[in-house]
């Protein structure tokens, strides 16, 4: 068969095609056998035929029997359920049979019958061990099994297994990024475009101040209210008086044309005190906010002595003469009493007077105390005193809940206490029950049932545990 020639070229004499003495082809190097010590190759015939072949390629015990944590599982009594038929002991195999194995082993002395082995082999336990060489082989009979075994050289190993590049890329080598970079900005943009069309935070703030003094001012230019003077009326004498007497005002109302509407200084004063009126109005319906501290900061607001318009009644209301400020009340200031200013509104201590209202005294409700009587047991319980002494303040705790909605309470209650073996409380039931409410007798129960005594063994204990409830200073 001819090879692949290695090389540049045939050298002198030789044909193409043909390989040069002691050139290895890469067939041989890929075959070549592995340095280092050889394995084990065993064969397993059942009914003469080979129904297994294994290379232990890892030098270690080879075991055999029933058990399923054998390497060779064969059904046979003849041996335990996990025996070591080939054990490795530092570098080396170890042949180990039994009495009642048949075969034959071809060692460097020759070859042997197991029966023969046993004058040289060496007794271990109820077993005979012989080392073995790598040039031993041979075949061992347990049963109706037959075990042939050599020594070989281990195979080369097995490149792991790669999937293809197209398998290995997933699904992250499939997308195009270019398209789904374009594709989010896109969303992005179109989706940001309709969010702020839809969005308040492009409209433009609405200016407080603006509005508050909008309205103030359209109150303050109110169209003057035209009044009909009655044609049969007749002059009064001081009306005819001040006709006679020249005056800076009728002069100047006389100037204006004939048919014209004047506003006469009483006119004039009412109308500037009903606009002095709806501004505070709605300054006390705004509550002092920001805006209204705007307004007036405002220099073409008159300023105005508060202090003043709540003793006189003027410019708040027709019917009263206090000074609320805001919808929900607040500071009122009556005229004609101590500290009526504006300084005054702020004083929530008292009356003008100074009179207070008394000095706070806290009422303590009834408490309760917890009369623990003599316990009784079934199966005596070394620690049951302690335990059920270091149950009482919450008994007490549980009463005097008790009687924060009952005051009179008052009564008593046998806990029949249910101990299992371990010292844990099983079940704590209630009997005897007079004058106690359900709330508290629950939680008597629950506080028992937390409780841990001495493990009393067997089948457990039952304690009966009397408890009264009394007020203190009764």
């Amino acid at each position: 068969m001819s090879q692949t020639h290695q090389g540049s070229g045939a050298g002198p004499g030789q044909q193409p095609g043909q390989n040069r003495p002691g050139q290895m082809t890469a067939v041989m190097r890929a075959v070549a056998q592995q340095a280092g010590p050889k394995v084990l190759r065993i064969g397993l015939v059942q009914g003469g035929r080979v129904i297994e072949e294994r290379i232990i390629k890892q030098r270690t015990s080879v075991t055999i029997g029933t058990s399923e944590k054998s390497m060779f599982v064969i059904p046979s009594q003849a041996v335990p359920a996990q025996f070591k038929l080939f054990e490795l002991i530092g570098t080396e195999y170890h042949l180990n049979f039994l009495d009642g194995m048949k075969g034959r082993v071809a060692l460097q002395t020759g070859i042997s019958d197991i029966e023969g082995l046993r004058g040289q082999a060496r007794r271990v336990g109820n077993a005979y061990q012989v080392r073995l060489t790598e040039e031993a082989r041979g075949k061992i009979v347990v049963g109706e099994t037959t075990f042939l075994f050599q020594f070989v050289a281990p195979p080369p190993p097995q490149p792991r297994p790669q999937l293809p590049l197209s398998v290995k890329g997933g699904l992250a080598s499939q997308i195009d990024w270019d398209l789904t970079i374009i594709a989010a900005f896109s969303f992005l943009l179109h989706f940001g475009l309709i969010g702020a069309m839809y969005s308040d935070w492009m409209d433009p703030p609405v200016n407080e101040d603006f509005n508050i003094q909008g309205l103030v001012d359209l109150s303050k230019n109110l169209p003057p209210v035209q009044t009909e003077t009655p044609t049969d009326a007749t002059p009064s004498p001081s009306a005819t008086a001040s006709a006679s007497q020249p005056s800076e005002g009728k002069k100047a109302s006389s100037g204006g044309k004939a048919g014209g509407g004047s506003v006469s200084d009483r006119q004039a004063a009412a109308l500037s005190q009903q606009a002095e009126a709806m501004q505070m109005q709605m300054l006390a319906a705004f509550g002092g906010n920001s805006a209204v501290q705007g307004a007036l900061n405002r220099s073409d607001i008159p300023p105005q002595d508060l202090s003043g318009v709540a003793k006189s009644g003027a410019g708040v209301s027709n019917t009263g003469g206090d000074l609320r400020l805001g919808s929900g009340g607040g500071g009122v200031v009556q005229p004609g009493k101590a500290g009526g200013g504006l300084a005054g509104i702020g004083n929530t201590g008292g009356g003008g007077t100074g009179s207070g209202a008394g000095k706070e005294t806290a009422v303590k409700g009834p408490t309760g105390d917890a009369q623990i009587g003599s316990t009784t047991a079934s199966v005596p319980v070394s620690n049951a005193e302690r335990v059920v002494a270091g149950l009482r303040p919450k008994f007490r705790a549980c009463y005097n809940k008790g009687l924060a909605s009952d005051p009179g309470m008052a009564g008593a209650v046998t806990i029949v206490t249910k101990v299992a073996p371990n010292g844990e409380v099983s079940a704590a039931d209630a009997s005897n029950v007079s004058g106690l409410s359900s709330d508290v007798v629950a939680c008597i129960q629950r506080a028992v049932r937390n409780a841990q005594f001495d493990a009393p063994g067997g089948s457990g204990s039952t304690i009966n545990i009397p408890v009264k409830f009394v007020q203190q200073g009764k």
